[in-house]
């Protein structure tokens, strides 16, 4: 495994961690409890000591489920936990109704609730979710930082903000991530990932670098998710980028093959390399 110090903090990371929402068991389908619960052992054994979750994955219970599989491992490894993305849960409807929300009361609750499912003192990097038009950035900031003071957060992050709002609250308050969307089939934002943050300063962690499972060659033109599924939605399995998505994964494979990988690991070296 290799390892990386984000900058602005004494956090040294794997340069590959484990996303979390499927541990929330909802959005992907049927998700197998033991299966997922596991799968982040297996990932403790493998070197990986970077965790990413989020309040609203399964409504809390993402957090929850991850505290159980670290155990003790959880006060050693890196967490990075979101809110921003609130919820209400309306009679009559299975799901619950999401908004976005950062403001300072929410901070202050999200925060608490977050600490007390993943049963530590202090969450090591802390994100806004999404950008909440409602809430000024400043005030946001302003009420983390009060929470750092506390001792309660490490290091304050952002998620899915676009480069001129992290340049704004990285001038007030240094950054310990940002969390940006970044694959070989989604390459919308590799000018910023490769140059800009390199400019200011700020480590990036991407997500999505397999496109939700795209990228290991898995799944064909006749792919289907179900409803729970949120890749039923999601427009590169939709045609007809699904078919033009497929086209470039056959060339994946023939590259992978070549060089005795799979198209996953492929996908993966390349974003690290990037």
């Amino acid at each position: 495994m290799e390892y990386v110090k984000l900058k602005n903090t004494d956090l040294v990371v794997s340069r590959i961690g484990l996303g979390c929402e499927p541990l929330g068991g909802a959005d992907w389908g049927y998700v197998d409890e033991r299966a997922a619960e596991a799968t982040v052992c297996k990932a403790l054994d493998l070197g990986i000591n970077l965790f990413d979750t989020a309040d609203v994955y399964g409504l809390g219970l993402s957090e929850t489920r991850l505290s159980r599989a670290l155990g003790p491992h959880r006060h050693k490894v890196t967490i990075i936990t979101k809110f921003g993305v609130n919820w209400k849960k309306v009679p009559g409807l299975e799901r619950a109704v999401t908004f976005r929300d950062s403001s300072p009361a929410h901070v202050v609750e999200a925060l608490e609730n977050s600490l007390r499912r993943l049963r530590i003192d202090c969450i090591p990097i802390y994100c806004i979710h999404w950008p909440d038009p409602k809430t000024p950035i400043c005030d946001t900031i302003e009420a983390l930082q009060k929470c750092q003071q506390q001792g309660k957060i490490r290091y304050i992050g952002l998620s899915n903000f676009p480069l001129d709002i992290v340049r704004q609250v990285h001038s007030i308050s240094p950054l310990g991530a940002v969390e940006l969307q970044y694959s070989l089939l989604n390459r919308e934002l590799e000018a910023e990932i490769t140059t800009c943050y390199a400019e200011i300063g700020v480590s990036v962690v991407v997500y999505g670098m397999l496109a939700q499972g795209l990228l290991t060659g898995k799944y064909g033109a006749d792919a289907y998710f179900p409803q729970t599924d949120r890749r039923h939605r999601l427009p590169h399995f939709k045609p007809p980028n699904l078919q033009r998505n497929l086209a470039f994964i056959e060339k994946l494979r023939k590259v992978a093959n070549a060089r005795g990988k799979t198209p996953a690991q492929v996908a993966i070296r390349w974003v690290l390399d990037n």
